[in-house]
């Protein structure tokens, strides 16, 4: 930290206070921190800038806004960021409106992911009538081949469930989760219609999905990851279901800048790296990675299909 005591008097402003503790969990923009504080923009702006100048937050466009989080400092000065955010974090109990701020956090993220939701339930029966980027036959190919015989299968962001109906075909089971009530119920309807017996729908989100600890031989994400609010957390919850050697399967956009992605598709993430998707699986403690590119669209804006692999 450049100077503890500048930055325990810029620190000593209640609302600036109450900024760095909702920036620490989370990645907000001002419109959120709005929503949060009652404060208006002008002033939330102004609380930042001076937050971003001292250095405590730093911030990441994303489509059209601006998401803020806190910039703890690598190296020496880590330990002493810990202990000032601990003091910020006893400092709080004499705000009275900090007590409120937690439960404010929870129903703007809500209201994040039913802006997503409701895109989903519009699209509920749709899927393979209307266009969706990175949903091919040859990604879906070379995934089956990544495949090993009869197991249990976690499809997380089955979305209707066309890919775990072709699974079930093989699989001992498929536990499709989704967040989307209407997708849960057209996929359920759909697998009764055809006899499906082995496919189960379950209502949850694959950061927390309703499934018991390493109950699963296999956890599939189609393009699902860039969906999710913190996609190295959804990757962690896969390995937490997964049995002691069961396999991850991840199909998903290469990182583009097809920005209108974000409006038309309800993307929260613009794709991923290779390196991006190999340190989440390595960081949720997976073995054996292998990534590749799979696909490339012929027409634009040419998005690119990543296949990733890897062992618990």
């Amino acid at each position: 930290m450049a100077s503890i005591l500048k930055n325990l008097r810029l620190a000593a402003d209640p609302r600036r206070l109450r900024i760095l503790l909702l920036v620490e969990r989370e990645e907000l923009s001002v419109a959120e921190l709005q929503e949060i504080l009652g404060m208006g923009q002008s002033r939330i702006s102004t609380h930042l800038a001076q937050l971003k100048q001292a250095g405590l937050v730093e911030d990441r466009r994303h489509g059209k806004s601006i998401l803020y989080r806190l910039k703890p400092p690598r190296g020496e000065g880590s330990k002493v960021f810990s202990q000032f955010m601990k003091l910020l974090r006893d400092a709080a109990a004499e705000i009275p409106e900090a007590a409120d701020d937690s439960e404010a956090l929870r129903l703007a993220l809500r209201r994040r992911q039913d802006k997503m939701r409701a895109y989903f339930d519009e699209l509920a029966g749709k899927f393979g009538r209307r266009y969706v980027p990175g949903r091919s036959w040859k990604g879906l190919a070379e995934t089956l081949l990544a495949l090993m015989p009869p197991m249990i299968v976690a499809d997380l962001g089955a979305g209707e469930g066309t890919f775990s109906q072709l699974l079930a075909r093989r699989a001992k089971k498929v536990i499709a989760i989704d967040n989307s009530e209407k997708m849960i119920e057209y996929g359920t309807d759909l697998a009764r219609k055809h006899g499906i017996k082995n496919l189960e729908y379950r209502k949850g989100d694959i950061e927390a999905a309703p499934i018991k600890d390493a109950v699963v031989d296999l956890a599939f994400f189609s393009q699902a990851l860039h969906h999710a609010q913190h996609p190295g957390r959804a990757v962690q919850e896969a390995s937490r279901i997964l049995k002691p050697g069961g396999r991850i399967v991840i199909l998903d956009l290469v990182r583009h800048n097809y920005e209108e992605a974000r409006e038309l598709y309800a993307d929260l993430w613009l794709g991923f790296t290779e390196v991006e998707v190999s340190r989440f699986l390595h960081d949720a403690g997976f073995k054996k990675i292998e990534t590749s590119v799979v696909h490339v669209e012929e027409e634009a804006p040419h998005f690119e299909t990543l296949l990733a692999v890897a062992e618990k």
